[in-house]
């Protein structure tokens, strides 16, 4: 099967359609990703490919087609000139695409503008259209300064309609995602599918070994954003400050890594170490610190639809996760039996489960047995590869 892939994030950037995209490759299927250049966290466009150079490459079988964007940096401005010369530039080159596909993957997070070169390819080339959604567009936007009232929301609400209903068939990485298309957006299972695809974990985050120290190691690894409240974990190690088996790994990078290290730094605290950005084939290192993992959210409504995809990742590590959160990740974390999980905005509870845990070895270890099984019973690679396959067939035999 001929597969084209539309992302405006790729590889060297650490998005899970990497994988993806390696995946379908490995099984025989000719891939193509059309895709921007990289400049993910950075905002700057990585060496080696500025000046047009890398625009057409081979990474692993998978051939990368990519276009020339603005370097998303550190304003909104620019953000969103990054995302719209991406949606303009890449639409024009997916046009022009000679080359004919038996099916067209978008994987659209935020902004969903990023299936526009999809649906253009679509309709020039009457080539059946799969959307992966991972983040619900426009409810996205009051994250943000945006307004449900608002003249721009209702116009990101109509637009974003009409571009979910240029796919064939929508699929969903949350479950909790279903409710909001079908009531909301007015967009029904039978005409879209609405199926229910959750991410799964790359094969490196399996068969983790555990670094023993004499600390009670605490891990948060991702994204590090508003929307993820690591101040939180922040305040939890200002308050064990004065606990020394406590130490807290904070991995990742994004608009509020500063916010939390000047905090850190005003504190004094020695129990809390940042990493910063690292590519995905260097976390299992990371990983290997910790006697448990973090995950905490603000309590918004798009936040607690959304179901990360290091959830995945930590189950798959065979590690306990603790957490400060609300919604499909709770939901996740206590019916896998795998961890405690406090509200968003309970501190005093979060600290209270990070206590507790660190006096009960065999929980832990439950709790980590707990998480692994059910990783492999709901978010088993190879399964939802398979998964992924039929649907492109199924949807091509369609479309005959």
């Amino acid at each position: 099967m001929k597969i084209l892939i539309v992302s405006q994030h790729f590889y060297p950037e650490t998005f899970r359609i990497n994988d993806i995209a390696i995946e379908l490759a490995t099984l025989g299927h000719s891939v193509t990703v059309l895709t921007g250049l990289p400049n993910y966290p950075s905002g700057i466009i990585a060496e080696g490919y500025r000046n047009h150079k890398k625009r057409d490459e081979i990474y692993q079988s998978v051939h990368i087609l990519r276009t020339s964007i603005i370097g998303r940096g550190n304003s909104l401005l620019r953000m969103g000139l990054n995302y719209l010369s991406f949606a303009i530039n890449a639409s024009l080159k997916a046009f022009f695409l000679k080359e004919k596909f038996d099916v067209v993957f978008s994987f659209q997070t935020s902004p969903v503008s990023m299936v526009l070169p999809a649906i253009a390819y679509k309709l020039k080339n009457k080539t059946p259209l799969i959307l992966y959604c991972l983040d619900q567009w426009p409810i996205s936007l009051t994250a943000g300064p945006f307004n449900e009232n608002g003249l721009a929301y209702r116009f990101f609400y109509h637009f974003s309609r009409w571009i979910y209903n240029q796919a064939d068939t929508i699929l969903l990485s949350s479950q909790s995602f279903k409710s909001y298309f079908q009531n909301v957006l007015k967009i029904n299972s039978t005409d879209k599918g609405l199926i229910y695809w959750p991410s799964y974990a790359e094969n490196l985050y399996q068969s983790i070994p555990h670094i023993e120290n004499s600390h009670f190691d605490l891990l948060f690894a991702g994204n590090i954003g508003p929307a993820q409240n690591v101040e939180m974990i922040v305040e939890a190690a200002n308050k064990l400050k004065a606990s020394p088996e406590f130490h807290f790994h904070i991995v990742g990078d994004g608009l509020s890594l500063e916010t939390c290290r000047k905090s850190a730094n005003q504190n004094q605290l020695s129990n809390i170490s940042f990493y910063g950005h690292h590519p995905v084939e260097e976390m299992p290192k990371f990983y290997a610190l910790a006697d448990a993992f973090l995950i905490t959210m603000v309590d918004n409504p798009v936040m607690n639809q959304t179901l990360p995809a290091k959830v995945q990742s930590y189950m798959a590590a065979k590690r306990p996760i603790l957490g400060a959160i609300n919604g499909e990740v709770r939901n996740v974390i206590e019916t896998a039996q795998c961890g405690l999980v406090t509200s968003s905005d309970d501190l005093e509870g979060f600290i209270s489960n990070i206590q507790k845990s660190q006096k009960n070895p065999q929980q832990l270890a439950q709790w980590a047995e707990n998480g692994y099984n059910y990783y492999q019973k709901n978010f088993n690679k190879e399964i939802l590869i398979h998964q992924l396959v039929q649907y492109f067939s199924d949807l091509s035999r369609k479309e005959e």
